[in-house]
Order: structure tokens, then C-alpha cells, then sequence
């Protein structure tokens, strides 16, 4: 079935393509010398970005599930955000999209889950064209009023000058008691007549983001 995100998670992120806590070695060498990253802001390119995850009802059926509208920024100081549509859940069945915007999100009430982090923009500012690099990232997750930290790895690749992107390199793990979820989700259960569906799911990510 249907979970948070997100999160979801949120969960993660590509709020790290500017900014990561340790400074990692690149995983390869680029002899090119652009504009550092830290020169300006960037802003999230929805169309090539991608926030999934992973439901399980009645113990074992597994089903992949995204939210089809993000929007985010970094901006210069690594002050980082992403806000996730959560009308835009879809789950590849509109009843449960349905049940998930009415019943789960309320999403009349609470249209966005956002993502923050404060990042230290100088970890990337030798990252060259063509370089990778895989960094720790902790960022705070809101659904509905609830906030909850989540902490994750993020490969991030500097495709070109002024593009970037992040993509999780390990699922993050987000559960509704994180976010008070739980009677939320025993509704979904009821509704949909089943036994169970699990209240943890797995979060992936694809954040590309460009200068300016």
C-alpha cells in the first residue's frame, strides 16, 4: 500500500549536491576547473528528479510507489530545502491515490511534506566536472505539524558546471510513528480490507539540480 515519504524523506536528498559534514576524497579525478559550486544558488530540476518508495501490504506484496511533484533549492550559505506535493502521490491505482491524499496526508489541510538541512557548502567547492563524491547527509523531515530527523548517504556527481546530481545511495527507512501516522494508516488497513500493511517503508531518490 501507501506511506509516507517520505519521505519522506524524505527522506531524503539532493539538498547534499552543495554541501556534505566530512570532506571524502572524489571517487574520480576530472581535470576540469569550473566555477565552484558555492559561487550561487540552485534550484531543483523537477522533470529529471525523482522521490520513490516501496509499500508492503498483507506481509508480502511489495508495490513501488513516487510523488510526481518536487520543488527545492540551496542556496549559496547551504541552506537547503525541499518541498514534496503530496496531492502529486501515485501509487498506480487513483482509488488508492485517492485514500491516500483524503485519508493518510489530508492533503486539503497538509499539501506539502518539506525537507530541511543546513549544509557546509566549502565540503564541495573543489568538486570538479565529472567528479563523484559520497557523503553523510542528516536532514529534518515535516508530514503534517510532525518533524523527525533522517540520515542517509548521498552520491553526488557534478555532471556539468552548473548541473549536479544527488541520488541516495542506500534506501532511507521512514515509519507513520515518525510522524503520528499510525491511526492514519489503520484507516488505509480497514478501508482497503486487509490484514496488515507494513508501517516502515524504504525511500529512494534522484534530485538533479542547476546553478541559478
Amino acid at each position: 500500500m501507501l506511506r509516507p515519504l517520505a519521505l519522506a524523506a524524505a527522506l531524503a536528498f539532493a539538498l547534499a549536491a552543495c554541501a556534505g559534514p566530512e570532506a571524502d576524497a572524489p571517487i574520480d579525478d576530472a581535470t576540469a576547473s569550473p566555477a565552484p559550486v558555492t559561487e550561487s544558488a540552485w534550484s531543483l530540476d523537477p522533470a529529471a528528479s525523482r522521490l520513490a518508495y516501496v509499500s508492503i501490504k498483507a506481509g508480502e506484496v511489495a508495490e513501488n510507489n513516487r510523488f510526481d511533484t518536487l520543488s527545492g533549492t540551496i542556496a549559496a550559505d547551504g541552506t537547503a530545502s525541499l518541498s514534496i506535493d503530496l496531492a502529486s502521490v501515485n501509487t498506480g491505482a487513483p482509488l488508492r491515490d485517492e485514500r491516500m491524499r483524503e485519508v493518510f496526508f489530508q492533503t486539503a489541510d497538509n499539501p506539502a511534506a518539506t525537507i530541511t538541512a543546513k549544509l557546509d557548502p566549502a565540503r564541495f567547492a573543489g568538486l570538479a566536472v565529472g567528479q563523484s563524491v559520497l557523503r553523510p547527509l542528516k536532514a529534518s523531515v515535516t508530514i503534517k505539524g510532525a518533524s523527525a530527523d533522517v540520515a542517509t548517504e548521498v552520491l553526488v556527481t557534478r555532471i556539468t558546471e552548473d548541473r549536479v546530481l544527488v541520488v541516495s545511495a542506500a534506501p532511507v527507512i521512514v515509519s507513520t510513528d515518525m510522524f503520528g501516522l499510525t491511526d492514519e494508516l489503520g484507516e488505509l488497513r480497514a478501508l482497503a480490507q486487509l490484514p496488515s500493511i507494513t508501517p516502515a517503508v524504504p525511500v529512494t531518490f534522484t534530485l538533479a539540480f542547476t546553478r541559478g
